[in-house]
């Protein structure tokens, strides 16, 4: 009688282990949600006795509505201000008394189609739209994913939909825009939704930047919306103008210039908290009580590079699963990682482009190719730091 190993047995059947599947978006192919789909349908199909468990995460930027919702959040549908001013679809996710809102889904790059890009004019109204869409809604906290956006206003658009008159020197009202902001002559906020007094809100950003100078929303994210070297310039004056007439001393808060510039009018206005993105959404997912039990964590984005340690998700989901000693395996696109001092390392790092023939071909099929490289991991117990 031939005896098999033990584990053999269990890369057979998977019983008895728990892993838990907590990655971001590939961006530009897959959403955090597919990414897990992916990677657990891979390891049942090696191991159908695991227990998989899929809990999408971000960091505040693209797909944090998606990783709520995947997680219990219900999505409620709204209308909003687009980038362009236009009317445009768009949606919340809400549980028990909570929103959260995504600057990429509400003031965003991706809601501006195939249309040129427009640096001096692209307004935040989108994000104050969907504030009061959640405060009709109930809510009261109210948490905004900045990320994606398609405005460098300095969340001018998102003040003037909440109730904030902004008006130039004839005291007529201010246009959309950035640009704008250089008429800017006068500013009242008593029109302010008495609402925003009793409602808590938290920025989730990974993005430390103050709103103006070299480092500020202009130079830094402008020229990702399509600003040219003038328009920087021109867009950190107007900038500066706008903090000079509303609250200068927050324009050197650390997130002040996420999102361009919304950190800066939700700090300063709205009395805002910011927190690191990746933070604040584990904290909301429970992320602490899915660990429990698990025996591998599996995480990952489209492309690991030493940026993924300055506050990415695939990082908080390392360090977490590092305090608990549960081994922990990066799945991605493409990866560039070198080892980063006073960080845990992951056990191993699965990249789609380590087999596929070219990286058109990874996007276009990272789906099946996700599949692939989960059915190669091992799941083992937890007191083993490595898997393959």
């Amino acid at each position: 009688m031939t005896v098999t190993p033990v584990e053999d047995r269990l890369r057979v059947s998977g019983a008895g282990l728990s892993v838990l599947i907590a990655p971001d978006k590939f961006k530009g192919s897959l959403t955090a949600s597919q990414v897990a789909r992916a990677i657990a349908h891979g390891l049942r199909k090696e191991q159908p006795g695991l227990n998989v468990i899929e809990l999408p995460v971000a960091d505040g930027g693209d797909g944090t509505l998606n990783a709520f919702l995947a997680s219990g959040y219900v999505a409620h549908p709204i209308s909003v201000t687009g980038p362009d001013s236009d009317l445009q679809p768009s949606t919340l996710a809400l549980k028990d008394g909570t929103a959260v809102i995504e600057t990429a889904l509400t003031s965003g790059l991706a809601m501006r189609g195939d249309r040129p890009l427009s640096p001096l004019s692209g307004t935040s109204r989108g994000v104050g739209d969907a504030i009061l869409a959640a405060l009709d809604a109930g809510a009261r906290r109210i948490i905004i994913g900045l990320g994606g956006s398609a405005c460098t206003d300095g969340g001018a658009g998102m003040l003037q939909a909440l109730g904030v008159s902004l008006r130039d020197g004839s005291g007529a009202v201010l246009y959309p825009g950035g640009v704008s902001l250089l008429d800017l002559h006068t500013v009242d906020i008593s029109g302010l939704d008495p609402r925003i007094w009793d409602t808590e809100i938290i920025l989730a950003t990974d993005v430390t930047n103050p709103l103006c100078g070299p480092d500020g929303a202009a130079a830094v994210y402008g020229p990702q919306k399509g600003a040219s070297s003038e328009d920087v310039t021109v867009l950190d004056r107007a900038l500066g103008h706008f903090a000079s007439l509303v609250a200068p001393e927050a324009a050197h808060l650390p997130g002040a210039g996420a999102a361009g510039g919304i950190g800066y009018a939700a700090l300063a206005v709205l009395g805002a908290t910011a927190r690191p993105g990746i933070e604040l959404i584990m904290e909301l997912l429970d992320f602490e009580s899915h660990l429990a039990g698990a025996d591998l964590v599996i995480t990952g984005e489209g492309r690991l590079d030493d940026q993924s340690f300055h506050g990415k998700a695939p990082m908080g989901v390392l360090m977490a699963a590092a305090r608990h000693n549960i081994p922990t395996i990066a799945v991605c696109g493409s990866s560039q990682l070198t080892p980063a001092p006073r960080h845990p390392d992951f056990d191993t790092i699965h990249a789609i482009t380590d087999i596929a023939p070219d990286i058109a071909t990874a996007i276009r099929n990272a789906e099946p190719l996700l599949e692939r490289l989960a059915a190669q991991i091992t799941v083992r117990k937890r007191s083993a730091r490595s898997a393959n």
